[in-house]
């Protein structure tokens, strides 16, 4: 599916619920303009000015392989108070969350250079600084100067993306995935407004794209459903059984969890690549954090992935979501890049381990805070479940071939544990300290909800 390369001031689908992004280029700012304390004429930013509804903030640039070496600063004006937010960081490092180096998708020319998405709700207002780093001291040797001087410079073609996810999707009772109603829907859907209201409404029929996302998962639900049902562990070890014939003994698996599809959180199928892409195997789960901030409700849950997708495919020209599943903090797991939840899909998650691994984001930052305690369930939960359908154990360790990354060079043998950190793999904060903190507790949990 093609996809334009180019920055344009506006971009949005043709239904005006399906959201939009404003991209907006910086310009630079000179002494002391639109900064409190008086900013070199190196930094770059916009000055406070109205702009249409959004909720989601992010700086991309034109060269996906430079990276930005600063800081970058937003405020933002409350869409229902008009009061302005104090200044918020985003975080620039996010050329670690990508496809493998050789790789389709990252020679892709459609790729750019992003900072992490930043969740700071309805807003219609907004003020952006990015400050290069300052230059090293003189009496350095040449070469060390001159990386010195290239780290004081900003990348090319700086611009803001500003996102609306639009309005959650009616949700039909018909397109469940259970015979019951509404009861057996996650919170985030059965709290829904407009699902209480639409429960007599007719489903509405599949696009060709929804209808192939979701036909990947036929085996686990009806076609376009919005949930996944979760099972016992006694009916998931005879739904493998029935899908592969008889196992010698008792497999280890946990028992699947209920999955929000991506119909369940109203992701627009015509904004990824129209096929989808498989490894051989999952041999290992890396835990991340989105970065995007802890200011999201559980029910805003739905609205925030809609727009780290359409940062991930329009802003950032990724092909797909980055990650195979996500996490909210009230536990709820939802389905990421298409391809099915049961398949080695090949995600954009950790540079240089994105074969036949995959990859689990909690919703929110979780450098200084601690991750709810239902967030880390559902991790244990979800691996129990997706590494036993491939025979392995969370407690464990594998070897992973290097893509390449900078931590290990590419064709190097890597053990790592089953269940890692994204900085295991890349030299990062991800998955933040406090969550990769409890990943020994998660790593226990999943497998005894395997039988170990």
């Amino acid at each position: 599916m093609a996809r334009s390369a180019a920055p344009v001031s506006a971009r949005s689908d043709s239904a005006a619920a399906a959201g939009s992004t404003q991209s907006l280029p910086l310009a630079p700012l000179g002494q002391g303009r639109a900064l409190r304390d008086g900013a070199g004429v190196r930094d770059q930013g916009i000055a406070p000015r109205d702009v249409r509804p959004f909720s989601l903030v992010g700086v991309i640039w034109d060269d996906a392989d430079a990276e930005l070496h600063g800081r970058v600063q937003v405020r933002t004006r409350a869409a229902d108070t008009a009061d302005w937010s104090d200044w918020q960081d985003v975080e620039t490092h996010n050329s670690e969350h990508a496809a493998d180096p050789g790789s389709a998708e990252r020679e892709s020319g459609e790729r750019r250079g992003a900072t992490a998405p930043l969740w700071v709700g309805a807003s219609d207002g907004v003020e952006v600084r990015v400050r290069a780093e300052e230059p090293s001291d003189g009496g350095q040797p040449s070469d060390a100067g001159q990386a010195s001087a290239e780290r004081a410079q900003l990348p090319d073609g700086l611009r803001l993306e500003l996102v609306d996810p639009g309005a959650d999707p009616v949700r039909p009772a018909d397109t469940t995935a259970t015979a019951t109603a509404t009861a057996t829907l996650p919170r985030v859907l059965r709290d829904d407004p407009q699902s209480q209201g639409a429960q007599t409404e007719a489903a509405a029929p599949l696009t060709a794209e929804a209808a192939a996302s979701s036909a990947v998962n036929a085996q686990l639900a009806p076609l376009g459903a919005l949930v996944i049902p979760a099972l016992s562990k006694e009916e998931t070890e005879a739904d493998l059984a029935a899908a592969r014939g008889e196992i010698a003994g008792k497999p280890y698996i946990g028992p699947r969890p209920g999955i929000i599809t991506r119909k369940g959180w109203g992701a627009d199928e015509r904004l990824r690549e129209r096929s989808f892409l498989y490894t051989k195997t999952v041999k290992a789960a890396f835990v991340h954090h989105t970065a995007t901030g802890n200011n999201y409700s559980c029910a805003q849950a739905p609205a925030l992935l809609r727009a780290i997708y359409r940062y991930h495919t329009l802003s950032s020209g990724w092909r797909d979501f980055g990650y195979n599943f996500a996490i909210d903090k009230c536990g709820n797991i939802y389905e990421g890049r298409a391809g099915g939840v049961t398949k080695p899909v090949m995600g954009a998650h950790t540079l240089g381990f994105n074969s036949n691994t995959t990859g689990i984001a909690v919703l929110g930052t979780y450098t200084s805070k601690k991750p709810p305690t239902a967030a880390l369930n559902a991790v244990a939960k979800l691996t129990a479940w997706k590494l036993g359908l491939f025979g392995r154990n969370p407690e464990g360790t594998t070897s992973l071939t290097s893509g390449g990354s900078n931590l290990h060079a590419k064709g190097k043998n890597v053990r790592l544990n089953v269940i890692s950190g994204h900085r295991d793999g890349f030299a990062t904060e991800c998955p933040g300290r406090q969550l990769y903190g409890k990943l020994g507790t998660a790593r226990s949990t999943s497998a005894r909800l395997q039988g170990r």
